[in-house]
């Protein structure tokens, strides 16, 4: 309908020649023709869209077509009896047991290296921190044994401050040693509560007997330090610094002799090696560890050192075994591997299900090998994924209308043959679906939007249809989003390239993750997540290949196509750039007004950019007809001397460019600008021409020569998209532009605002979209870039140049002497 538009505007204009009835009526006409038009194409568009449901739902709907209608769980219809007999696998059941052999298996567990380290620091710091506390607290025996023995120093340095004054009480009176207290009566050894106190009493009192006076002073001030520096240190560990925390040892540790200590250093060390090589495994209870730690201490160390060890071990030791994954993963494989496959035998003429009773598996299994499970089409399921796949191109239309409302009837085609490629993958059971080439392709071709939208869409629509594994499911559709998402943004296929390395990567790493918890093997894990993640790469590097096929095929106008045709580089332009020189600057600085125009607008830049480079490739069947490439040299409609051969050459320009375009292939989107941006012009200059000619030359009865102006407007037709719009007024204002040297600024875009008003008032953008609104936008834009190309510079003196023989002295060695 769209090539009837020019015939439309002509007929709604005053037509001369026909009449204006006619013209009416035919006027009328097709104004009855279009909504009848209209609403055929809306009845085409439901036809289509009903024949793109059924054909996704029959593709994708595989699991309905062979549905037992007797399943598990369904109650038997009937009683069926065994045609004759027959042993066969429950492969359900068969499947349920080595499940739960997998969940059952008992986990391996293997030593963590990290907490063993961690535990032999704890005991090397408990063991520094107690010899700390006892070199505070002084040695100990602090005298010789053959004195005092070992029981009565302990009791000394610990004894209460009125005990050890009882003692030093019944000490000779004429000895003279310091008295902390004031002088008290003189006590009996009968006189003292316990034992210990009158042991260490008669040996102070039998020392004297073998010693002088001196040597016992001595003993007595060197049990008054051993209590002093005892009682600081049992101070300091009654009352811990906060930022140490609480000390595990208490008051045993010092009276612990030199030798019991030095075992303790030495096999406490030894045993925690001996439990952390048994193990210790997590949720151990502390009563069955301290158990086990009292056992392995007994015997090892003296008695007297027994509970200082076990306080050491207790505090130091922690689980130290964990779960080995990979071992725990190969033992439950072996054991679903050694489980019996579950048979169920029958003999013919055997009842298998009665009437009403529920069918088990085992049931099932033997209906669906006697073939009585009736399978057939799941009619109500198929309708039901009929009306879920109606729903998702119902959604796929939304997001259509959004965001790419001007799909063809080709680009539909294009998407719905891509989807057809998804389930058809899937039943000849190959390991990934092509949902990553599916969203790079559709991104590539049709934006970041759709290409999410349609792999989102079949990730959902395809579990419910066919049985996939998620996993893979899963890590295609998140590959799949990452193409869709970001091809649409890239600007060359090396771009995409690298877009392919990190879709396989994501793939393979969504797979890894997704089968973490799956309970295989971690060598066959990380295999076949590597597999999946080159099978994303394979999908992507499918998509590139096929890419340019699809683009020609379908005649799509891609980011990474325009801006391959933009190169300067591609024959065609390289062609105008030598055979049209004139052309090719004109051409460049029209893309640049154009380009900045439709970036401020929000049009596609590439898609004018590249438009506009071959919008006048069609001058190249006659460069010398058009004034930019005559360089100066005659002018070759002054020697044809015709307006209206001279405007043939000129409007040829438009048809010999198309004929170039389509030998090209260039996208019809490209092709577009080569007659949209003249629309129906008139050739003005030549039109006048005429008219002057044949005021000039009446015919021979007087009468003057009418010149048609049809004979010299362009065929068009007029601009049908604002960028073939934009570049139709970037094209005519090119020459005013050039034209002006030292206007000003508001005197150009005076001048620019009359080119835009004429095309305005000859309805050359009636279908383009552009607004007046926009139309004021893109004169201040035009003028904008014409200032940037005739940007003022500064006039640079004039320098006098020395005759050359002078210049020739001046550099000699005989001048310079």
């Amino acid at each position: 309908m769209k090539r009837f538009q020019p015939l439309v505007q002509k007929l709604e204009q005053p037509c001369q020649h026909y009449g204006g009835r006619l013209c009416q009526g035919l006027t009328e006409g097709w104004r009855q023709i279009q909504p009848l038009s209209k609403s055929g194409k809306a009845t085409r568009s439901y036809i289509v869209s009903a024949l793109a449901v059924v054909s996704l739902a029959s593709a994708m709907g595989h699991r309905f077509y062979n549905a037992p209608k007797l399943d598990v769980g369904k109650a038997a219809p009937q009683t069926i009896y065994a045609p004759h007999s027959a042993t066969i696998e429950d492969k359900k059941a068969t499947e349920e047991k080595q499940k739960a052999a997998r969940t059952s298996a008992i986990s391996v567990l293997m030593l963590d290296q990290t907490v063993n380290q961690q535990i032999r620091d704890n005991v090397q710091r408990l063991l520094d921190e107690g010899n700390e506390l006892r070199r505070l607290a002084g040695p100990f025996p602090f005298a010789k044994t053959s004195i005092l023995s070992l029981g009565s120093q302990s009791y000394l340095r610990k004894a209460s401050e009125a005990e050890w004054q009882k003692l030093l009480s019944i000490a000779d009176p004429t000895v003279s040693f310091p008295r902390t207290t004031t002088t008290r009566s003189r006590l009996k050894l009968s006189d003292l509560a316990n034992d210990q106190q009158r042991r260490a009493a008669a040996e102070l009192l039998a020392y004297p007997r073998t010693a002088d006076s001196r040597d016992y002073i001595a003993l007595l001030e060197a049990i008054a330090e051993a209590r002093s520096l005892y009682a600081a240190t049992v101070s300091s560990l009654a009352s811990p610094n906060p930022s140490e925390g609480d000390s595990i040892y208490d008051a045993a540790l010092l009276d612990l002799s030199v030798t019991d200590w030095q075992q303790i250093r030495v096999k406490i060390p030894q045993l925690a090696e001996q439990i952390l090589a048994q193990g210790i495994a997590p949720g151990l209870t502390e009563a069955i560890l301290e158990n086990a730690v009292r056992l392995r201490v007994k015997g090892a160390l003296p008695a007297a050192a027994e509970e200082t060890g076990v306080k050491i071990l207790l505090a130091s030791l922690q689980p130290n075994l964990v779960r080995d994954e990979a071992q725990t993963r190969l033992r439950a494989e072996q054991a679903a591997q050694q489980v019996e496959p579950e048979m169920v035998s029958i003999r013919e003429g055997e009842v298998i299900v009665r009437t009403g009773e529920e069918i088990t598996t085992g049931d099932f299994a033997l209906l669906d090998h006697f073939g009585l499970s009736r399978r057939g089409i799941d009619w109500s399921g198929l309708i039901g994924f009929g009306i879920l796949v109606s729903g998702a191109v119902g959604v796929f239309w939304f997001v259509e209308r959004k965001f790419h409302p001007g799909l063809r009837r080709r680009d539909r085609l294009l998407i719905w043959l891509l989807s057809l490629t998804t389930p058809l993958l899937i039943v000849l059971r190959v390991p990934s679906t092509n949902l990553p080439a599916i969203g790079l392709l559709v991104g590539s071709f049709y934006g970041s939007p759709l290409g999410i939208a349609v792999t989102g869409i079949l990730a959902v629509v395809l579990p419910f249809g066919m049985s996939i594994p998620w996993s893979q499911l899963l890590s295609s559709t998140g590959a799949g989003l990452l193409g869709g998402w970001m091809a649409g943004r890239l600007r060359s296929r090396e771009e995409l390239a690298l877009l392919g390395i990190g879709v396989g990567v994501l793939q393979g790493g969504l797979y890894l993750v997704f089968n973490m918890a799956s309970g295989m093997v971690w060598y066959t894990l990380l295999g076949s997540a590597a597999i999946h993640a080159l099978l994303g790469l394979a999908w992507c590097i499918v998509a590139i290949g096929s890419s340019p096929y699809l683009e020609q095929l379908f005649d799509l106008v891609t980011t990474i196509r325009l801006v391959e045709l933009a190169n300067p580089n591609c024959h065609l332009l390289k062609q105008l750039a030598a055979k049209t020189p004139g052309t090719f600057q004109h051409t460049l600085f029209v893309a640049t007004l154009a380009e900045a125009a439709a970036r401020a607008l929000g049009c596609n830049v590439e898609l004018v950019r590249t438009g506009t480079l071959y919008h006048d490739i069609g001058k190249m069947h006659d460069p010398l007809g058009f004034i930019e490439n005559q360089m100066g040299g005659p002018n070759k409609h002054d020697l044809i001397n015709n307006p209206w051969k001279s405007a043939e050459i000129i409007k040829k320009h438009v048809s010999e460019g198309l004929v170039m375009a389509r030998k090209c292939r260039l996208p019809k989107a490209v092709q577009a600008f080569i007659p949209e941006h003249q629309g129906t012009m008139l050739i003005a200059y030549f039109y006048h021409q005429a008219q002057q000619w044949a005021q000039q030359h009446p015919k021979p009865d007087g009468t003057l020569i009418e010149v048609q102006e049809a004979d010299f407007r362009y065929d068009g037709p007029i601009p049908q998209s604002r960028e073939t719009g934009i570049v139709m007024l970037a094209d005519s204002c090119e020459a005013a532009l050039r034209s002006l040297k030292e206007a000003t600024y508001d005197e150009a875009l005076s001048m620019i605002n009359k080119i835009l008003r004429a095309r305005w008032q000859d309805k050359q953008l009636v279908n383009s979209g552009l607004t007046r609104e926009e139309m004021s936008k893109i004169a201040t834009i035009f003028v904008e870039v014409w200032q940037q190309f005739n940007h003022q510079r500064i006039a640079y003196p004039k320098v006098s140049i020395l005759p050359q023989p002078v210049l020739q002295e001046e550099q000699s060695p005989t001048a310079v002497k």
